[in-house]
């Protein structure tokens, strides 16, 4: 039998990183690989779109990118959890890479922007297409809501608030 996998789309984005704290926990959770998706458009795309020279390579591209989310994985692992993390940086639109990883997956989490709900069906955004044309339920994690001074718990047992919604 395969191995179980949590797919995460990561851009460095503040709400990609609560996506990636959450995958995180959810693959160690299960027991299983965390798969970390990294989407970027490649170079001789600016360059066609904007009819400039290209100055760097694709290659070059992914490498910084790379480094970039192996940083942000570093900050948000646990190096003692026993999870899995495989990291993949695909040249390509986002929407159609993350599909493409959702046929691989058990799991999809993504990060929400916040444009509110008319934006996003308008604008057709990452995470309302990988919602409805995912291989694979699509976790979409919102980011923490701060707690005012009126609303803090008392009890010790209560779990900080944290927006999920698993379409």
């Amino acid at each position: 039998m395969a191995s179980q996998v949590v797919a995460v789309g990561v851009d460095g984005s503040e709400p990609s990183r609560e996506a990636l704290r959450y995958a995180i926990g959810e693959a160690t959770r299960r027991g299983t690989v965390l798969r970390v998706i990294c989407a970027f458009e490649p170079p001789e795309y600016w360059a066609v779109v904007y009819g400039a020279p290209v100055a760097v390579s694709s290659d070059e591209v992914a490498e910084a990118v790379r480094a970039e989310v192996r940083t942000m994985i570093d900050e948000l692992a646990d190096p003692a959890a026993p999870v899995e993390i495989e990291l993949a940086v695909v040249a390509g639109s986002a929407v159609p890479v993350l599909l493409d990883a959702s046929t691989r997956a058990d799991l999809l989490v993504l990060g929400h922007r916040g444009r509110g709900e008319l934006a996003s069906m308008l604008l057709g955004s990452v995470g309302l297409q990988c919602a409805l044309h995912a291989s694979c339920p699509v976790t979409i994690v919102r980011p923490a809501v701060p707690e005012s001074p009126t609303d803090v718990r008392e009890s010790e047992g209560d779990l900080p608030r944290l927006g999920t919604a698993t379409l």
